[in-house]
């Protein structure tokens, strides 16, 4: 086998770095540990998250097009990292651990065939990339974590094995109503619960070997659910404002993490350590991996078995996207009171707004509110230390916060046909 090839950001991390002594707690994705009597616990619990990394000689995307994602797939790898993290609490519970050389359990095997480098496979770079497409975004295009957000929606539709609702939370905003439609889809307007339809199952799918069957009382009251919240959260640089909130949101146990990272170069955070992030970087180029003859994957690839990587969290580019997975509608009751109830700090701003309903000046549907990027060319000014966007169409009318950490509350959200990833801000001098 190939050895694998460390590109320009794991470069810099020949030899990793060693989690550091410090009595400051460590958060990983709803988990808390001590770093001074727990460090083996911590490693355990990072490497037993899916890493996804930059592969190479796999089938051609497309039939024609790259058989390597180096240089363009990092954000592509973090959605997949963000989604396989929801499978995993979805089919093997969030206190799962994987134990090199072990035997593989059957949930297990069938989410990494979900992953692998093929066209066949629910989320492999290939179908990633190619339904990228639709989002405006070419084959070997870089992403934003906007665009990977609704691609992996799109993509969840087919995957009726896992049945999961995903729902991406546009203009800062998450109503509840919203998605307890989309998880609960059988249950009238007004909440109450209605007949399911005629012969209705759960399906599995038939390419997943091993799949298990669903207990009924999991699939038959509430989806469960994957909520992304596309968020920007300054200009250049992250506002200072939102750091201890970004920080509460790997607290919360309905964390998935964060995808987001340096401009032009993805990470995936699943936690933090006083004021440094915790990543899995998929800057690291591996061969591809194909199934063993009895089904195995072998799977040590997909597994980061080395200190994790951290940054400052002030290093972080301020356009992310937040997950978090509830299994149940309790588990969703649970995290709309934890959120209401994060303690803000003087000085700090909440991230996201947390409504009941959809405000009457929402007044468009959500298929406008998933339109592709290229549907609006977006022209951005700073005037004043105010952000003012404005499309072919209309002017942006949303929440935005602007240079000085102000939210700018407008009325309509309907002009929103743009990534937030893809705006371009032009500092102009007085």
């Amino acid at each position: 086998m190939d050895a694998a090839t460390l590109t320009y950001d794991t470069l810099g991390f020949g030899e990793f770095e060693d989690f550091p002594e410090t009595s400051e707690p460590v958060w990983i994705l709803g988990k808390e540990f001590n770093a001074l009597t727990e460090k083996d616990d911590i490693l355990s619990d990072v490497t037993s998250r899916l890493w996804f990394t930059y592969r190479k000689n796999f089938p051609p995307i497309g039939g024609t097009g790259p058989t390597s994602d180096t240089g363009w797939g990092c954000m592509l790898r973090c959605g997949q990292m963000i989604l396989g993290e929801a499978l995993v609490c979805r089919h093997l519970g969030r206190d799962w651990r994987w134990v090199r050389g072990q035997p593989q359990r059957g949930q297990y095997i069938s989410i990494l065939n979900a992953f692998l480098d093929k066209k066949d496979s629910y989320y492999s770079l290939h179908q990633i990339a190619q339904m990228g497409v639709g989002e405006g975004k070419s084959i070997g295009q870089w992403y934003g974590p906007n665009t990977v957000a609704q691609v992996l929606k799109k993509l969840t539709v087919f995957d009726s094995w896992s049945r999961l609702a995903v729902h991406v939370a546009m203009d800062n905003t998450v109503v509840m109503e919203e998605i307890k439609r989309l998880c609960m889809p059988w249950r009238d307007y007004g909440g109450a619960a209605c007949a399911e339809p005629p012969g209705w199952m759960p399906k599995h799918n038939g390419c997943l070997e091993g799949a298990c069957a669903l207990a009924e009382e999991e699939t038959a009251l509430w989806k469960p659910l994957v909520l992304l919240i596309p968020l920007r959260l300054g200009l250049s640089d992250i506002n200072k404002a939102y750091i201890e909130t970004l920080k509460q949101c790997f607290q919360l146990p309905q964390s998935l993490g964060v995808i987001g990272g340096k401009p032009n170069s993805a990470h995936y955070f699943i936690g933090y350590v006083g004021e440094e992030l915790i990543y899995l970087d998929p800057h690291t180029t591996q061969p591809a991996v194909e199934p063993c003859e009895d089904s195995q994957v072998p799977d040590d690839t997909y597994h980061c078995q080395h200190p994790p990587c951290r940054m400052h969290i002030c290093e972080i580019d301020p356009s992310v996207a937040v997950g978090f997975f509830c299994r149940t509608e309790d588990d969703f009751d649970d995290w709309c009171m934890r959120i209401r109830k994060l303690p803000h700090t003087r000085g700090s701003l909440p991230m996201f707004e947390l409504v009941d309903c959809q405000p009457s000046h929402f007044a468009c549907s959500v298929d406008v509110l998933n339109l592709t990027p290229d549907e609006a060319e977006i022209q951005s000014e700073v005037r004043c230390g105010q952000a003012h966007c404005t499309t072919d169409k209309a002017p942006f009318k949303g929440n935005f916060p602007d240079v000085r950490g102000d939210v700018h509350d407008f009325s309509d959200r309907s002009e929103r046909f743009f990534d937030s990833e893809d705006e371009e801000f032009e500092i102009l001098s007085l």
